[in-house]
């Protein structure tokens, strides 16, 4: 994407269980810059993929996107967001299971956190999800450390796989029952 906007930029931080199925549907959007796969939330410093699916440091998958709020505000963002996960689920996202898979809105600011906190009470006023409580943790933002490059932008690079992960997962069916009504 050419970006020639003047304006200035902030980052958003969601976790929605694994970091792949989180890119595409924020990436090449007006005013979104880029879109980073790493690890927020945990106490260890610049942890690898392998030590975060260890489940032992804290971590959670992320994405961090850098945008344009003149061209795309984070209201909009949370709108993009709230529709890829399951926000009852406080063990995992779908197939992947355990903390590091774990739904969280981490914000950078305190309008960011008041526009999360409003939208996730939004939501469980909606009925979507009957009685179930919505259990996706709104977090200050943490260090952010990215993933290896392999993981980067990785539908593109793998899109087969990336297809088949994400059919198997269960992501896309619990997404058109809950979401595109």
């Amino acid at each position: 994407m050419n970006y020639t906007s003047s304006s200035p930029v902030e980052l958003a931080t969601f976790a929605g269980g694994c970091f792949w199925c989180m890119v595409k549907p924020f990436d090449q959007l007006p005013g979104i810059m880029k879109v980073v796969s790493g690890y927020s939330g945990g106490h260890t410093e610049h942890p690898t993929y392998q030590e975060v699916k260890t489940q032992t440091t804290g971590h959670y998958e992320v994405v961090q996107i850098t945008y344009d709020p003149s061209l795309f505000s984070y209201a909009q963002l949370l709108e993009l967001y709230w529709p890829q996960i399951d926000p009852t689920d406080d063990g995992g996202q779908f197939q992947d299971r355990g903390p590091s898979y774990r739904a969280a809105i981490f914000y950078h600011t305190a309008e960011q956190r008041e526009l999360a906190e409003a939208s996730r009470t939004a939501i469980a006023a909606s009925g979507r999800f009957g009685d179930q409580p919505i259990v996706t943790e709104i977090l200050p933002a943490a260090p952010f450390y990215p993933a290896e490059d392999y993981h980067q932008d990785y539908y593109k690079k793998s899109p087969d796989h990336y297809k088949e992960d994400r059919l198997q997962s269960g992501r896309d069916e619990f997404i058109d029952q809950h979401w595109k009504s």
